[in-house]
């Protein structure tokens, strides 16, 4: 039985730090390194759910490329099953090229490859079925499964008696809720960032406002990711409340943040604890996300994690 399966995106990073200047057309710059590593929300999410130490499945897209060959054997090296992986011979893996200034942001060039091309047909619901929580991220960035083919997938899920949880990337295009829409009544908990939320709530800058549109829509809980303020909560008949980061942790590289605190609130929820601590417990995911290069790179165990809370509350750390 798997804690947590992560379905959608799968990139390969290649990351490029620290970016001083952009080099004008033509020319060179230096930077100190460039690195290849896992990346994509659903990726990041099931490596990270099996460092906390948790068993672990996603679902996805590959092509049988040098990109998609080191993104399988890293999912599996890190104690990730990948046995619902479509590997299509025909498609290029998704890759990105991540650019990290010298204050730790970053800024992506995309190419969406086989997750543009992941349908719910390509869906093995005999890994679904070996789980509780069901977490669909990456939507927007998989042009043939956002949207109708995502709602369909969800419904599934909800029928099978799962708990879904759902997050969204950047849309560049400006369809936010077009595509989100249809999946909101198969939402449990809906995860997007303030930006994100911002833009799918039509322009609503108030959280408060924002997650009461959300519920009104499906989910029973909104969880908005707020940068360095933590995050804000409201369940369905609740108040709200904010649950604040681990600020005096310095960000050496916010790739994977979002996800990082994906994983680990529902890494909390697999385990039956209450939302307050399963919020606590992804801020701290997340910062440990930061503090190393890499979507996945800085997650330890989660003894580890708790007992990095407990000595940064007492002011060890």
């Amino acid at each position: 039985m798997y804690d947590v399966v992560s379905v959608g995106i799968l990139v390969a990073d290649a990351i490029a730090k620290p970016i001083v200047k952009m080099p004008d057309e033509g020319k060179l710059e230096l930077v100190d390194s460039i690195g290849l590593y896992t990346g994509g929300n659903a990726a990041t999410c099931a490596i990270n759910v099996s460092k906390l130490g948790l068993k672990s499945a996603v679902l996805g897209k590959l092509g049988r490329d040098g990109f998609g060959l080191f993104m399988e054997s890293e999912l599996r090296n890190r104690g990730v099953d990948t046995r619902g992986v479509c590997i299509d011979p025909n498609s290029a893996t998704s890759a990105s090229l991540a650019l990290i200034s010298a204050n730790g942001e970053r800024s992506f060039l995309h190419c969406p490859g086989a997750n543009g091309e992941l349908v719910e047909a390509d869906i093995d619901y005999s890994v679904i079925e070996n789980t509780n929580i069901v977490f669909l991220t990456g939507a927007m960035l998989m042009p043939a499964f956002d949207g109708l083919e995502s709602a369909k997938f969800l419904k599934k899920c909800k029928e099978m008696g799962k708990t879904t949880a759902f997050d969204v990337c950047w849309d560049s295009k400006g369809r936010w809720m077009e595509l989100v829409g249809p999946c909101m009544p198969y939402i449990d908990y809906f995860m997007p960032s303030i930006e994100e939320a911002i833009e799918l709530s039509g322009g609503l800058t108030d959280p408060e406002e924002i997650a009461d549109k959300f519920l009104e829509m499906g989910p029973h809980t909104v969880v908005i990711k707020w940068g360095k303020k933590g995050c804000f909560i409201k369940q369905k008949g609740q108040k709200s409340f904010a649950v604040p980061t681990f600020s005096r942790i310095k960000a050496v590289d916010t790739t994977g943040a979002g996800d990082s605190f994906c994983s680990g609130f529902l890494a909390g929820l697999s385990q039956g604890w209450d939302i307050e601590r399963c919020a606590k417990f992804a801020n701290a995911v997340g910062t440990h996300c930061v503090m190393a290069a890499g979507a996945s790179t800085g997650i330890k165990s989660m003894p580890e994690i708790l007992q990095f809370m407990e000595d940064y509350d007492k002011g060890i750390i």
